[in-house]
């Protein structure tokens, strides 16, 4: 957790509830034995005053055991409080301090600098009529957007294009709910640490609705809703992987950030993205991150991106992840690298508090047959966690910042990747204001 520079306090306070519970529990079984011994004492009693009098005992030691059971209720909920605030494992080889430790694993094309004056993505989107910052702002605030003509053709495109690629190998598409309940994004590990504002926008509920629904959020990424697709399931390890691609909305607070380098598209509240997620067995998940990685670097080669892929310290892995590799594209316009995408193991974190678990092949092995019916306690020890794994295919306003600034032409036009043509009426070589 240090290395993470997250709070210890955490895993101190779930260890002396731990503790205090066990005393409890202690009290309540030795409560069950006074009872059991009371009520056997019912049973012999020879008078009816005896029996009265053991009847009353009885009800004062059923008093003390839901007394002191409604402590230990409180107590779990409490540890668990705290629970979810500790973060997963880190993989040994994750270098260890904050972003200026990250570690550059490869390069993938040329850098665009040195060429005259390159514009911005603003200033680029507002020459060719392609977004509106001002009036979004008066309908919605500040950070909101609208996009308009050849942007919303050219976010279009991207979501066909990534969705078809993830398709290619194998990832099953979903279009997932934008809204969840928050106790799965908690469970995903999208709990704000004690320091931080939350970045989770909540549900208010209509006044006419039960009070006692579970409390809602936004999705700050498609990977919750598609995580909880298969919360409290068990798995055939030979159904293992399954693979996903999910296009939705992601909602962030952002709160604390709106520097100038981050204007424009590049920091919004809302925004259109395309995650893949797998569920692996622990023996599976490294390939699978290892292939997640793969697809991304093939779509951004062909939209014709200078990236880099970056091995993440210790304090930008976030709760969950094992492992984590970010892509960062070169931006011509503000002369700098921008993250667009990352990948994530998150090994048995989120498994856990999902309760998402597979049957090994190795219970068929030692059972028999494929319908034998066995009894639950026999089968358990063949039950194991899931690991389960994400990446972003295509994080939207990123991409189209880096397209916009690296295909930028001296006229102001915008050359359009040839990957992206198709999914464009008139599939145009360029963007050019109407």
């Amino acid at each position: 957790m240090l290395k993470r520079n997250y709070d210890s306090d955490s895993i101190r306070q779930v260890a002396a509830l731990y503790q205090q519970q066990q005393q409890l529990q202690e009290q309540v079984d030795g409560f069950c034995q006074e009872r059991d011994q009371v009520n056997k004492s019912i049973r012999q009693a020879k008078t009816k005053e005896e029996r009265t009098q053991y009847i009353s005992q009885g009800k004062q030691w059923k008093d003390k055991i839901k007394h002191v059971t409604n402590q230990i209720e409180q107590i779990q909920l409490e540890m668990e409080t705290h629970a979810l605030m500790v973060p997963n494992d880190t993989h040994p080889d994750v270098p260890v301090g904050d972003e200026s430790h990250a570690k550059v694993i490869k390069m993938v094309g040329k850098q665009r600098i040195h060429e005259g004056e390159l514009k911005d993505h603003l200033t680029l989107a507002e020459d060719l009529d392609m977004v509106d910052f001002e009036q979004a702002s008066l309908v919605t605030g500040s950070k909101w957007y609208y996009l308009k003509n050849d942007a919303v053709w050219l976010e279009l495109a991207l979501i066909q294009y990534a969705m078809e690629q993830a398709y290619i190998r194998g990832f099953s598409p979903v279009i997932p709910p934008d809204v969840i309940r928050t106790s799965v994004a908690y469970g995903c590990g999208f709990q704000p640490r004690k320091s931080e504002a939350s970045q989770i926008y909540s549900v208010t509920t209509p006044s006419t609705v039960n009070t006692s629904a579970p409390k809602l959020c936004l999705a700050g990424t498609a990977e919750i809703p598609l995580a909880g697709m298969f919360a409290q399931q068990l798995i055939k390890e030979e159904d293992l992987p399954r693979k996903l691609v999910g296009v939705g909305h992601a909602f962030r607070a952002e709160a604390g950030h709106g520097s100038a380098n981050e204007r424009g598209l590049y920091r919004v509240h809302q925004f259109s993205k395309v995650e893949l997620f797998a569920v692996t067995s622990p023996e599976q998940s490294q390939d699978m991150l290892d292939e997640l990685q793969s697809l991304q670097e093939h779509m951004f080669s062909e939209l014709g991106l200078c990236f880099r892929v970056l091995d993440m310290p210790t304090e930008e892995l976030g709760a969950s992840a094992y492992r984590k590799y970010d892509i960062e594209a070169w931006m011509p316009g503000k002369n700098d690298w921008g993250e667009i995408s990352s990948t994530s193991n998150c090994t048995d974190y989120q498994t856990r508090r999902l309760d998402i678990r597979y049957l090994s092949k190795e219970f068929k092995d030692n059972v028999g047959g494929k319908d034998v019916r066995v009894p639950w306690h026999i089968k358990e020890k063949w039950v194991k966690f899931c690991h389960t794994l994400n990446g972003t295919a295509m994080a939207v306003p990123r991409v189209i910042i880096a397209l916009l600034e690296t295909h930028q032409q001296p006229d102001g036009s915008i050359l359009v990747p040839q990957v992206l043509r198709k999914w464009i009426p008139g599939q145009p070589s360029v963007l050019n204001k109407k």
